[in-house]
């Protein structure tokens, strides 16, 4: 790391470190500023003319006097083999980037790939019951062997579940603090942080050192569903803490489903009023593949294959070859054929599944494209 990206970087944790400064007013500064250095030079008068910026905190950051403060951040977070993840940094979580209040600062315990983009988060009560955690380790584990990355908050009952379900499939599970990474919280899930590490990421937008609130824990639920594609919501009661998660990805424009429960169970409540609003029912993985939409980035998976919906991770090895045969223009039935070397009956019958699954569509009786 250069001189001038190491200050860059320390920029951005002084931010980060300013106490008030949430991410929404950090947002507006620096559309205003255009960078953490303009900001932290700016005068009292310059901050103040920021929508949200009063006569506190704009003293707040001009006499922030804090750069020792974020070097022996940066520096302890190195000891520990935590990484620190800058909003301007090329594998700071792109998805992250589309909402309206993305952490500043990410640190990191383990590692993110490319392939995270294709996340489902999975949340619920603390106080699951038998029904819930079944259902949460059925689709935990069914999601993940399909190729998803199962991203929750590490708190006991449905988030702790879901992560196990994950890592017992052999899939990635992604952990998103409501405190720094030094005060993990529940304590006694030290020992699955640290195998979610291995699998996957610990991430807190906090300080290594933070200790847990019970006002960070709602604001860390923004991210686990910034992560993803959609959020499953699985026992919630109607004050849950699940139901911030939905309202947050209905704001992100994240799809929500939700797993219906006993009608006489108070932790149904918030799921079937969420069904209710039209969040989408949930008995098995397949409810969730359909309803998600073509990705709005093609990826590569690990095997080295172009996904371009979330479906294609289900396809078997004759679908995914009739599906790589047919272009994002019309094809006809018969170069399928030739490309694929498959009978006609199987290619006919492929294509209808590949149709079922909205993965193609007929533009005629003998043409077809990628949806």
């Amino acid at each position: 790391m250069s001189d001038s990206e190491f200050e860059e970087k320390i920029d951005w944790v002084r931010l980060n470190l300013i106490n008030g400064l949430g991410p929404r007013l950090r947002r507006e500064l620096l559309t205003r500023f255009q960078s953490p250095a303009a900001i932290l030079q700016a005068s009292k008068n310059e901050l103040m003319v920021v929508p949200g910026i009063g006569n506190h905190l704009a003293e707040s950051i001009v006499h922030s006097n804090n750069r020792l403060e974020a070097v022996a951040e940066l520096e302890k977070s190195r000891r520990h083999g935590f990484e620190v993840l800058a909003e301007y940094e090329i594998r700071y979580p792109k998805s992250l980037l589309q909402i309206p209040d993305p952490p500043g600062v990410l640190s990191m315990h383990g590692e993110l790939l490319e392939t995270d983009c294709l996340a489902i988060a999975i949340v619920g009560t603390r106080h699951a019951s038998r029904y819930g955690l079944a259902q949460t380790q059925k689709l935990a584990f069914g999601l993940s062997q399909a190729g998803f990355t199962i991203v929750s908050g590490l708190a006991r009952g449905v988030d702790t579940a879901a992560h196990e379900a994950a890592l017992e499939a052999g899939g990635r599970t992604i952990a998103v603090l409501g405190s720094g990474l030094l005060h993990l919280y529940p304590p006694e899930n030290k020992n699955l942080a640290a195998r979610i590490a291995e699998s996957g990421a610990v991430l807190s937008e906090y300080g290594i050192e933070h200790k847990p609130k019970s006002s960070t824990f709602p604001q860390r639920n923004r991210i686990i569903t910034g992560l993803s594609l959609g959020v499953i919501v699985i026992e919630a009661s109607q004050r849950s803490g699940a139901l911030i998660s939905a309202r947050h990805a209905v704001e992100q424009d994240r799809e929500v489903f939700a797993v219906p429960g006993r009608v006489d169970s108070r932790t149904s409540t918030g799921c079937h009023a969420l069904i209710r609003e039209g969040a989408k029912l949930v008995e098995c993985i397949d409810d969730v593949i359909e309803e998600l939409g073509p990705l709005a980035e093609k990826i590569t998976n690990e095997a080295g294959q172009e996904v371009q919906h979330p479906a294609e991770l289900q396809l078997n090895e004759q679908e995914r070859a009739v599906l790589g045969a047919v272009d994002d223009d019309t094809v006809s039935i018969d170069s399928i054929v030739h490309r694929t070397k498959l009978p006609v009956s199987r290619v006919l019958s492929t294509l209808s599944v590949l149709e079922m699954k909205r993965l193609i569509h007929r533009v005629s009786g003998t043409r077809v494209s990628r949806s």
